[in-house]
């Protein structure tokens, strides 16, 4: 064998190694990118089954809170009607005059201390003198006192939905 024989032999043989090295090298790179791949998938999974299971919950969550908060509503509807309904009646009673409206009237600082000798079932003030106000007056009163009535109504409401809405769940 000539030395030009013996190196063309070696170079194949360095080029031939180097070759199925590379080869062989490729064939780990692809598996190591397959396994990378295949953990990056699961990775992703479990990142999306737990965003899921997550927004699951808020969701549960929220249609809870809108559940409670439909219930009040319900309730602070009915409660508002009630005093409504209670405000129309004395409303009512006021015209027809079968409920008269009185006030205390001052008295001297002598008869102040007086009690009546009998007990009466009509009042807590014993012997006060009243003066009886117009139904027109009473009416606007009533009408006040309503309108006083829906407000801390409405306030209890509003007073209900944010301890409602800021407890801690």
């Amino acid at each position: 064998m000539t030395p030009m024989q013996i190196l063309v032999t070696v170079l194949m043989a360095m080029v031939i190694s180097a070759a199925g090295t590379w080869q062989v090298q490729s064939w780990r790179l692809g598996r190591e990118l397959a396994e990378q791949a295949g953990l990056h998938h699961a990775d992703l999974a479990a990142i999306t089954n737990a965003a899921a299971t997550r927004a699951r919950a808020e969701q549960d969550k929220r249609m809870t809170t809108e559940h409670q908060l439909a219930i009040q509503d319900q309730k602070h509807i009915q409660e508002l009607s009630d005093a409504q309904h209670t405000q129309a009646v004395l409303r009512d009673r006021l015209a027809t005059s079968d409920v008269r409206l009185s006030v205390l009237l001052a008295e001297e600082p002598a008869s102040v201390c007086s009690v009546s000798s009998t007990a009466s079932a009509v009042g807590v003030v014993h012997a006060a003198r009243r003066a009886h106000l117009d139904s027109a007056h009473a009416q606007r009163i009533i009408g006040i006192t309503d309108a006083g009535d829906q407000g801390l109504i409405a306030l209890k409401a509003c007073q209900d939905y944010v301890k409602e809405v800021c407890a801690p769940n």
